[in-house]
């Protein structure tokens, strides 16, 4: 069970020394070997992982479970008291050692900082930011869901906060699970290996939004249930009347101060493969055609983003031609003849080369096939790291895991260097929707070239009390 520190006995500053000087060797063990074991059942804290886990209903439940497989819950954070409540009863339940619940995690840091080791962020994604960097400032892990982050101007920060911290092994990983899956590995190797030919064009599409998405503010107001702490909810967006039906517990991805619509929601997991195979970062140009956008309000219900790169070096040291992402949401789809017969699917991704091409029919890049199929193309040999685990948790977190008791933060595939990148490519589609007109980027510098009103939405003002 979790050991919390005694007053006088500097037990958990003695612990947490040794977890940032003395397991190299075991994490490395795990990582050759493959193995992950039921660490929470250990006797020594040494051995052990604390978590604390900031919103934990819906995805964020599947966090916790996570944590309590690869590790000990400590605490327990959601601004919903019905969540917070339901997820301590199922963790007793599973005879799970009890963990402590707050409603705000600012409290949870003050109270908690010398107990805890790795801290899940599962909230919407306007607190991702502030949540993480507070963790990230502690000294903590943190595994952060998709899309990481809310804005252009947060995944920077995060970027540089990741950077000033991975040498002293704390640990990151972007909660796009599918990143650990060894079919989207394959296929990145398969990009990777030049078999398709230069790469000119990649078409992204998803059957979302499945939430409301284009309409105004609901008129209807009222207070919120005692159990919903709505003030806390709100975290750094600006203050809004409740409503019943309309933001919490889902859907409030359609909503621009709470979400990033199905862009920020699906383009993490679809976009995955070819963005980490041919590093599509630093678009120079994007522009977005959509049913309209509702400004300061919700995102369109349809959308058609258009993404630009030059030639650029990848993270493999290859040089990749420049080359089009085009991204398809709410009904919106590829010409279906660019998959030489193959039935289109509701949400995919599609590679097409010089020689041939790649079409992923799932959401994770996990399936692939080449076309035309009647074509033979050489597989490469393989040269990224496979996820081997024997206990019932997702792959994607026990690389995590493994990463933050090796502290060695490069071991986690999604990490910060990597994932912020990724969501900052992602999020430049938002920008272009919400200024409504080409947005021309300097690849080498990421700023908006010239006067434009799309850089006013590359970041925003926090509302008091809430920071970086």
């Amino acid at each position: 069970m979790a050991q919390k520190r005694q007053a006088g006995t500097g037990h958990s500053v003695s612990r947490r020394r040794f977890l940032q000087t003395g397991t190299a060797a075991v994490g490395t063990a795990w990582w050759v070997s493959g193995r992950a074991y039921g660490f929470q059942d250990s006797k020594s804290p040494m051995e052990r992982l604390n978590f604390a886990c900031i919103g934990v209903g819906g995805k964020g439940s599947g966090e916790v479970d996570d944590a309590s497989k690869t590790g000990v819950v400590v605490a327990l954070c959601d601004i919903d008291e019905g969540s917070l409540n339901k997820k301590a009863a199922q963790l007793k339940a599973a005879k799970k050692p009890e963990p402590k619940k707050f409603v705000d995690y600012r409290q949870m840091f003050a109270e908690m900082a010398d107990e805890i080791d790795v801290v899940t962020v599962s909230t919407p994604d306007h607190s991702h930011a502030a949540a993480t960097s507070m963790a990230l400032k502690a000294g903590k892990s943190c595994y952060t869901q998709k899309p990481l982050t809310w804005s252009i101007e947060e995944a920077r920060f995060l970027r540089d906060l990741f950077d000033q911290k991975k040498g002293s092994g704390v640990c990151t990983q972007m909660g796009n699970q599918g990143t650990a899956d060894a079919g989207l590995r394959a296929g990145v190797e398969f990009l990777r290996s030049g078999a398709l030919g230069p790469i000119s064009e990649v078409h992204v599409w998803t059957n979302r939004p499945i939430w409301p998405q284009g309409q105004g503010r609901p008129a209807e107001t009222s207070d919120p249930p005692e159990s919903v702490h709505w003030d806390l909810f709100l975290g750094p967006a600006p203050v809004r009347p409740y409503n019943a039906t309309a933001y919490h517990p889902f859907k409030w991805r359609g909503w621009l101060d709470f979400g990033t619509g199905a862009l920020g929601d699906m383009a993490c997991h679809t976009a995955n493969m070819p963005v980490m195979a041919l590093s599509m970062f630093n678009p120079e140009s994007v522009v977005a055609e959509s049913s309209g956008i509702v400004e300061n309000e919700q995102y369109p219900s349809n959308s058609k983003i258009t993404f630009k790169f030059p030639e650029r070096q990848g993270m493999d040291g290859k040089t990749y031609p420049a080359c089009t992402l085009v991204w398809y949401d709410g009904g919106n789809k590829p010409d279906p003849s660019l998959l030489h017969g193959e039935k289109l699917s509701d949400s995919g991704a599609l590679c097409i080369g010089s020689e041939g091409s790649m079409y992923s029919p799932h959401d994770y890049g996990a399936q692939w096939k080449t076309l035309p199929t009647n074509k033979e193309f050489k597989r490469p040999e393989q040269t990224l790291p496979r996820v081997k685990t024997d206990i019932a948790a997702t792959p994607h977190f026990v690389e995590f895991a493994n990463a933050c008791r090796a502290r060695k933060p490069e071991t986690a595939m999604s990490n910060f260097d990597y994932a912020t990148r990724l969501t900052e490519t992602i999020l430049w589609g938002n920008v272009a929707m919400r200024a409504g007109e080409k947005v021309e980027i300097d690849p080498k510098t990421g700023q908006i070239k010239g006067p434009s009103s799309a850089n006013q939405f590359l970041g925003r003002k926090y509302r008091e009390g809430w920071t970086l």
